[in-house]
């Protein structure tokens, strides 16, 4: 005798990996909760689509973190930082706030070599979509550089106390005038800058070929830190803090 055996129903897919839980402790600048997520996709046009690496407060929500202070965990002394009212390009109520409360709702895998490292080998590497590089370990942040084909990463903690020194084979030192631009590149290290239009350049800096031939950052790969004959990098203000920025009182104009 047959019997009745219903409409068959299949498994749940599995969701979709967007990203890894990297690193989750202590801030290597002030020993406060970060995590540091990597996310696997993304429609930025200026940097084309590269993984996305995300340092943020484990413990507090990134824009309740900008105005009590507590980003300086992830953004250490950077004088661009929206809590000390800089002209820092980042809306933190959008990516940086978003990734946080995914992160809340156990979206992120925690990072696997064995299972993961296929999904990253054949990509290049931002580090620090929001957040300092040398706010999570060295071993973190190298890790991440070397797992791609290529990678870009930037330091604004080049003078904090904690610094890790060897941040500087892997990150351009953000330098914050003309003059401290140079010191860096005496020292041999390479550094980016912002600027406004019509301010000078030294020799050994070019404009940021995304404002100057409209080339994205996944084509372009020269701010990966590296010490080489590659030049320095100057960019245009740009963002919605953008007005925060005087060339008068940051960035004196130098002639060279």
């Amino acid at each position: 005798m047959a019997r009745l055996v219903g409409i068959a129903t299949s498994k749940p897919k599995k969701p979709k990996t967007t990203g890894f839980i990297m690193y989750e402790g202590a801030s290597a600048l002030d020993a406060s909760p970060i995590v540091v997520i990597a996310t696997l996709d993304t429609t930025n046009r200026k940097t084309g689509n590269m993984v996305q690496v995300w340092i943020l407060r484990a413990d507090v929500n990134p824009v309740e973190a900008t105005k009590t202070g507590q980003d300086a965990s992830v953004c250490g002394s950077c004088v661009h930082r929206h809590y000390n009212k800089g002209a820092c390009y980042v809306n933190v109520g959008q990516a940086p706030n978003s990734i946080w409360k995914a992160y809340k709702r156990g979206r992120y895998e925690r990072y696997d070599h064995a299972l993961h490292r296929d999904l990253l080998r054949h990509r290049k590497i931002r580090l620090g979509a929001y957040g300092d590089p040398a706010s999570a370990p060295y071993e973190i942040m190298h890790y991440l550089a070397n797992a791609g084909i290529g990678w870009t990463g930037y330091t604004h903690q080049a003078r904090h106390k904690n610094f890790d020194e060897r941040f500087l084979n892997i990150c351009m030192v953000s330098a914050d005038s003309p003059k401290q631009a140079q010191q860096w590149q005496d020292k041999g290290a390479r550094t980016f800058r912002v600027a406004m239009v019509g301010d000078a350049m030294h020799d050994t800096e070019i404009e940021c070929l995304s404002d100057a031939k409209g080339m994205s950052c996944l084509d372009c790969g020269l701010c990966n830190g590296q010490k080489s004959e590659a030049p320095s990098i100057v960019i245009a203000v740009h963002g919605s803090k953008a007005s925060s920025f005087k060339t008068s009182t940051l960035i004196p104009l130098v002639n060279v």
